[in-house]
């Protein structure tokens, strides 16, 4: 007869089996999802945080470079913290790590200008998209289960990144070979801008753009006022065709150029100057420094020099436009911009609806808006030096969008008509950029252009419509 015998396991046994897992003095082992995803976490958060709010605003260089090593940073508390403390250690993060940290510091200290940015722009991508072809099959070899997941969106977001800016680089460069200038660039010493004249006669209106706007935005406009007398469109410093500058520009400088540009072409005054948007500033400090060369004035829904203090909210919406603003020319190197239509853009015909889309969508179009957008409280506070138009005729196009959305835009745009003796204000059923571009509401500002011209003319009132 078998007997069955129980056989207590010795005390020795049961303390091993009760044991923790890691040996006293080493460190706690943690699911490795934690770290996964404490890593990606941190370095979304810390991308966000630098380009948006500590940097926010900045130079595309600062602001690209921040964000690399933000994503650095992620890359190396993977590395380290999976080492660390769990049983699975990604070192190959490092890799990626070593990589984004060298090309942000690379920004940071090199501080490249937007065409040596362009030329980089056939390197950086296809060596990124290699990286992360490696990156994904490290993951797929080195994660398993579920927590892969974690990085894919990451890997996915590298590849679309690195796609993006290879179509980028070539759709700049096609179009930098494909537009030609319409018109014909002037050196105002040191460096040329563009000016597009048509039509005869006197006196000569000059359109002044909004921001991020080129003289191709005017289309429509001078094709209604060049059958009567002479327009010209021109590009400031680092917009459409003309070159580029080091540093933001202040309106006496805008000033300054636009009138060296007329002298150099040949042109000559006084003139009607027709400002849109954030146009008007600058032909508002433009007729303050040069009265004598100054005939009228046409403000289309211009911004007023009284917006910083007269327009509640104003302040806080430019500062969150301003760090908006300063991330937009890196998601441009990226390709962002290049997947909205023609149309998304401008509601001109062609060829200048393309050229408009051409700079606007552009890294360097982008920069342009950001860098003229930082120089506003200067801007405005120059525009204020024009206390006084006389009796010169002023016509201002106030559109119907920025009614309904500041009830206080009457009443600075009645200021704006205050400026002269002899003005008119107008209410045109627009959108504001509408007024220059719209097939249906365009006509309401050439007819406001061509009335101050009659009135410059005939030396009479400007005409009441």
């Amino acid at each position: 007869m078998n007997t069955i015998q129980h056989i207590q396991p010795a005390p020795d046994a049961v303390i091993a089996d009760a044991a923790p897992s890691t040996a006293p003095g080493e460190p706690r082992r943690e699911p490795i999802w934690r770290v996964v995803g404490g890593s990606v976490a941190a370095g979304f958060i810390g991308a966000l945080v630098l380009t948006l709010g500590v940097f926010g605003g900045a130079n595309e260089h600062v602001v690209s470079g921040s964000a690399l090593l933000a994503f650095a940073f992620g890359w190396a508390m993977l590395a380290v913290l999976s080492a660390r403390f769990t049983s699975q250690p990604q070192r190959w993060a490092r890799v990626p790590a070593v990589g984004m940290a060298a090309s942000g510091l690379t920004l940071l200290i090199a501080r490249p200008a937007d065409h040596a940015l362009t030329t980089a722009g056939w390197v950086w991508p296809p060596v990124a998209f290699a990286l992360t072809v490696w990156t994904a099959v490290q993951i797929r070899r080195n994660l398993a289960g579920r927590v892969r997941w974690l990085l894919y969106p990451i890997v996915a977001s590298l590849a679309v990144g690195s796609v993006g800016g290879m179509y980028e680089t070539a759709v700049t460069a096609r179009d930098e070979h494909a537009s030609a200038a319409p018109g014909t660039l002037y050196d105002v010493g040191g460096r040329r801008l563009h000016l597009d004249c048509t039509g005869t006669g006197s006196p000569t209106v000059v359109l002044e753009n909004g921001l991020g706007s080129t003289s191709s935005n005017w289309a429509r406009i001078s094709a209604g006022v060049g059958p009567t007398t002479r327009v010209c469109a021109y590009d400031r410093a680092g917009q459409g065709w003309s070159d580029d500058i080091g540093a933001p520009q202040d309106a006496v400088a805008i000033a300054t150029d636009l009138h060296t540009l007329l002298d150099r072409a040949g042109e000559s005054g006084p003139y009607v100057l027709a400002g849109h948007s954030a146009g008007g500033p600058y032909v508002m400090t433009f007729a303050a420094r040069y009265p004598d060369e100054v005939a009228g004035m046409v403000l289309l829904d211009s911004m007023s020099p009284y917006e910083f203090t007269d327009l509640p909210g104003f302040t806080s919406e430019q500062s969150m436009m301003r760090r908006g603003l300063g991330a937009l020319p890196s998601l441009a190197r990226l390709g962002a911009t290049q997947v909205l239509p023609t149309s998304a853009w401008s509601d001109l015909p062609e060829p200048a609806a393309s050229h408009v889309q051409a700079f606007a969508s552009s890294p360097r179009g982008m920069r342009n808006m950001r860098d003229e957008q930082s120089m506003y409280p200067t801007v405005f506070e120059q525009a204020k030096a024009l206390t006084s138009l006389d009796d010169k005729p002023l016509v201002v196009v106030t559109a119907t969008e920025s009614i309904d959305q500041h009830t206080e835009w009457t009443d600075l745009q009645d200021r704006l008509a205050a400026l002269s003796t002899n003005s008119q204000h107008r209410v045109a059923d627009s959108t504001h950029q509408g007024l220059i571009e719209d097939a249906e509401s365009y006509q309401a500002s050439v007819e406001s252009i061509l009335d101050v011209v009659q009135s410059v003319r005939t030396h009479q009132p400007v005409t009441a419509r």
